[in-house]
């Protein structure tokens, strides 16, 4: 499915340098992620840490069928991170009262499980530091020179980084929907939003799936409906049988999801929002890495990483000490993920954010979520720019004869999105097959260009 880069809430490419072009996740192993954090496990504990290595697996539905097989609550998982689907990754879980004996019986394709030791404490988000990436663009258009050199003024033109912008896995690689999902909740239409979930046809799909959402969609009937439904769309088949057994009772439809998905629907549509602003500010032609009179930025704390519960706002007064920080890593510039309690800009920034709230008809007090509180946010900062230091290569594409392919390795820290930083390398239209990788087709990079304030750019890209 083509998702265009609008859908999401981007409209702004950083760098000017033209693409590469290729694909990407050709094979499964093209697309790496390691989980980096700096937990030591010890032999006792409530705990069981497990690694946990991956291919073509969305975490939560892992999770789910992990608490099927072992007959406990998924609310027994924890995790630092949710990975990507379409990779080879690793990461650790946390499984609450769990013996190695019980995790033994779990046989999963393209799953390994392999014990680390115990904990007294979950993992959680806190844990995470970042991820570790390699990545390889195949069937690149271009000589090996060529591709050099493009690739060579990309990363001159990162060297003080990237937009921090939320990448497609936010919102739904083959069904961009949890931001709509967030938008209804947000309204206080629970009823639209679990229906939206549970019934939006999305093109990517089977054919099978887009008919038995089409019939919920026009009929609403969740009993007729459930037959339709595959055992696969998990999430969906447990919302419509409470919805069964507990007519118009849209927040408890909710509730049958693990706490973490139910947050991500919000957090999604914050994730949206901030899109949209950081991308007016580029093309308003303000930095992201300079503060402007009326910013709000925040400050590096002891473990190296933005700290966005310090905050300070710039005034004529202090602009030049900021910017200091800045040009010295200590300091980021920040835009709202908006909650109910939000601290906004003032000066251009100001404008920018108040600009897009009202464009977007969003009342604020809609983030206390009366329906279901435990999801409430009053909002938080995070920094306009993500810190990147890609090592690439350059080579003979061993699949796709007279090709040539690019091998990016970086690190990012917690929160940023790799497809952020290959949409600046590859700057093409990306289409993903529905039955798998080797489906993967290129769209040219001069198609549907968009205008910006750095040039011409496609519009769209996954």
């Amino acid at each position: 499915m083509l998702i265009s880069d609008n859908e999401i809430g981007i409209s702004s490419y950083y760098t000017k340098s033209p693409g590469t072009g290729g694909i990407i996740r050709q094979q499964i192993e093209d697309f790496v992620v390691e989980e980096l954090t700096n937990r030591v496990e010890i032999i006792s504990g409530k705990y069981l840490i497990v690694e946990l290595s991956k291919r073509n697996w969305d975490t939560h539905h892992l999770v789910r069928e992990l608490s099927r097989i072992l007959r406990v609550s998924q609310d027994r998982f924890g995790w630092a991170g949710t990975k990507d689907r379409r990779a080879f990754t690793k990461q650790k879980i946390s499984i609450w009262d769990m013996s190695e004996e019980e995790l033994s019986r779990v046989r999963l394709k393209d799953v390994e499980l392999t014990p680390l030791g115990r904990s007294n404490k979950k993992i959680s988000l806190g844990d995470l530091w970042g991820n570790r990436f390699k990545i390889t663009i195949r069937d690149i258009a271009l000589s090996k020179d060529e591709a050099l050199g493009r690739v060579k003024a990309i990363t001159e033109e990162l060297e003080t980084g990237a937009p921090d912008f939320f990448g497609v896995q936010r919102f739904g690689e083959n069904r961009p929907v949890t931001h709509i999902v967030g938008e209804a909740i947000v309204r206080g239409d629970l009823k639209d939003a679990a229906l939206t979930y549970i019934a939006r046809p999305f093109p990517d799909e089977t054919e099978e799936i887009q008919k038995a959402r089409k019939y919920m969609q026009d009929t609403g009937d969740f009993k007729a409906g459930l037959k339709m439904y595959p055992l696969r769309l998990q999430f969906e088949r447990a919302m419509m049988n409470h919805l069964i057994a507990h007519p118009d009772d849209h927040a408890g439809a909710f509730r049958v999801l693990s706490p973490n998905l139910k947050k991500m629907f919000l957090h999604a549509y914050q994730s949206y929002i901030f899109n949209i602003i950081l991308s007016r500010r580029i093309a308003a032609g303000m930095s992201i890495n300079e503060a402007y009179d009326g910013d709000v930025v925040c400050f590096k704390n002891e473990a190296g990483m933005p700290d966005t519960s310090r905050l300070q706002k710039v005034t004529e007064d202090n602009i030049d000490g900021i910017n200091n920080l800045i040009s010295r890593g200590r300091a980021f510039v920040t835009a709202p993920l908006i909650g109910y309690d939000t601290q906004f800009s003032e000066g251009r920034m100001g404008d920018i954010e108040q600009e897009v709230i009202k464009e977007l008809n969003i009342d604020t007090e809609g983030f206390k979520v009366p329906g279901m509180p435990e999801i409430a946010s009053k909002g938080l900062r995070r920094e306009i720019v993500l810190p990147v230091k890609p090592e690439f290569s350059v080579m003979e594409d061993e699949v796709n004869s007279g090709k040539t392919k690019v091998v990016l390795e970086f690190t990012l820290q917690k929160g940023g999105y790799a497809t952020v930083v290959l949409r600046e390398y590859m700057k093409a239209i990306v289409h993903y097959s529905t039955n798998g990788f080797p489906d993967l087709k290129i769209t040219s990079a001069t198609s549907g260009l968009m205008e910006s304030a750095g040039g011409l750019f496609p519009a769209s890209i996954i």
